[in-house]
């Protein structure tokens, strides 16, 4: 192979990293709303502690994977600090309906469960009636698509086959 093509080779390669990135940008790990919260500022730790979603408050925050994560006190927050995968949701918070459709759409909190210790979070109550229909098979293909779901460039505000309800 010629120095050319190696240079012009390695050139495509940095580039297609640039790209990856870039649409990583737009679609962040952890799902935000416009000021940077988590979950949009739902306390995390009280679906495990208390059975149910509660709104947090900026008094008791925690920055984490690149967003600020609320709480409705001050232990919740400092459990959350000493183990945040416990508590964490899965899939960075999107749907994970729409996750094991290989979308990345934002969810809402107030549509949940547990499920063997971890906290899935959907789009509605469509995506979640979907969601229970087979919850094994959707977390395997959700686990199956996470993270390549953020790259999804028409990150769409419903699930693909109709389970959003928004």
């Amino acid at each position: 192979m010629s120095a050319l093509a190696r240079h012009i080779g390695a050139g495509l390669v940095a580039v297609a990293l640039l790209l990856g990135g870039l649409a990583r940008a737009d679609n962040p790990v952890v799902s935000i709303d416009h000021a940077g919260r988590a979950i949009l500022g739902y306390d995390t730790v009280a679906y495990f502690a208390d059975g149910e979603p509660q709104t947090g408050l900026a008094a008791y925050s925690h920055d984490w994977n690149g967003a600020v994560w609320l709480f409705a006190s001050a232990a919740h927050r400092d459990a959350f600090k000493a183990d945040p995968e416990r508590y964490a949701p899965q899939f960075g918070g999107y749907c994970a309906y729409a996750i094991s459709k290989g979308h990345a759409v934002e969810a809402r909190p107030k549509v949940w469960s547990i499920v063997d210790g971890k906290l899935y979070l959907n789009l509605g109550p469509g995506a979640q009636q979907k969601w229970r229909a087979d919850v094994p098979g959707n977390i395997a293909r959700a686990v199956n698509n996470w993270p390549d779901a953020l790259v999804d460039p028409g990150r769409r505000k419903a699930v693909p086959d109709g389970g959003g309800d928004r």
